[in-house]
Formats: structure tokens, sequence, C-alpha cells
């Protein structure tokens, strides 16, 4: 069992308790627990989590290298989607607000995995690279997971959990009158943390 403090810089200043005292154990906090494959930090910046993704990543594309002339593209875009590209793409919902610097290392990888598969120079631009791949850049990826919860949500397939955070403004008895009533859009709540905005209540809406 792994225990973490989460919180802002501030309130994590505030804390002096090093460990949790049960029954049967002593448990020490530590600064990054493993959910479900996803490393989080005390801050939720998610930095331990990209590095260890840029690690995994960078290991498996020199070994899909190393053996990259007996295989056939296919063969190759076969291997770099299972063992890179669904990293990538696994559980990034909760890199929602995360800063652009550590997606620019994810998109690194993408960049990466494109020229290995096409065998396009390092130094050419990579973009028409993606594009004729068929791949949304690493952002976009990103964005486009939560749309299609959203969809789901909006179309009585997704957990109800899920759902009950998607409120349309057409439901808000003070705003039913207004424009964006008719149009389908949905209430955003208003936070007053970094924290709150990354949460899927205010990002899924606002996507």
């Amino acid at each position: 069992m792994q225990v973490i403090w989460l919180g802002t810089c501030q309130q994590l200043s505030k804390i002096m308790a090093q460990s949790l005292t049960l029954p049967n154990a002593t448990l020490q906090f530590t600064n990054n627990v493993n959910d479900l494959g996803v490393l989080l930090d005390s801050q939720l910046t998610m930095a331990d989590h990209i590095s260890a993704l840029s690690r995994s990543c960078f290991f498996q594309l020199l070994q899909v290298r190393s053996i990259k002339q007996s295989l056939t593209l296919e063969a190759t875009k076969t291997l770099v989607h299972a063992f890179v590209s669904s990293r990538l793409d696994y559980c990034n919902g909760v890199l929602a607000g995360v800063s652009g610097q550590l997606l620019h290392r994810l998109q690194v990888i993408q960049n990466a995995a494109a020229h290995l598969v096409t065998g396009v120079r390092k130094y050419e631009r990579v973009t028409p690279v993606l594009r004729s791949l068929h791949w949304l850049p690493v952002r976009q990826r990103n964005t486009f997971k939560t749309a299609v919860i959203m969809f789901k949500c909006l179309h009585g397939q997704a957990p109800l959990y899920l759902t009950e955070l998607c409120r349309p403004i057409s439901s808000d008895a003070g705003h039913h009158h207004l424009h964006s009533a008719f149009i389908r859009r949905l209430i955003i709540p208003r936070m007053k943390t970094n924290y709150g905005d990354r949460s899927f209540s205010v990002h899924g809406p606002s996507v």
C-alpha cells in the first residue's frame, strides 16, 4: 500500500506528519504513487509519470530500430503502435492542464516514432510525416480522447458518475433562455485553483 499527500506547494509545506499509523502497520508517505500504471506526484504535475513514460517509450523504440531492417512497413507500424503509441494514449486524460513543456516531451517521443516508421531524416519537418501516418499530435490526441468521453456522456454511453458532471445550460432555470442553452452548451463550473480547472467537470465541458 502507498500513501501520499496531495496539494499545492504551500499546502504541502505545512504538513509535518511523515507516516500514517494503522492498527497493523505504519505507512510512510511517499513523493509519488503508482495508480493503475500512472505515477502521481504530490502536486499532480505529472512530471514523474511523463519521465517514466519517456524512458519506457524510447527503450521500446530502440528495440524496434534494432530489427527494423527485417520488418515490413506495416509490421513496423504495428510494433510502434503496440509498444509506443498505446503508451502515449493510455490514461492520457489525466494530462489535462499539464505544462506545455511536459507535453512537448511526449511530442518528442511521437516524432521519434514517426521518423522511425517512415525513415524520414531526423531534422525533416515532422508535421507532414504525422499527417501521412494519420497520427494526431499528442495534445490533439488528448483532446480527442476527452471529446470522445464527452460524446458518450451526452448520449448515455458513459458511466453515471461521469454523466452527472455534464450538465447542459438548459437545465439551469436561470439560463435556459440563453442562446448557449439552445445550442446544447454545457455548464462549466468556476474553480479557484488550477487543480479544479484540470478536473473532468471543467475540462470535459470546456472541450
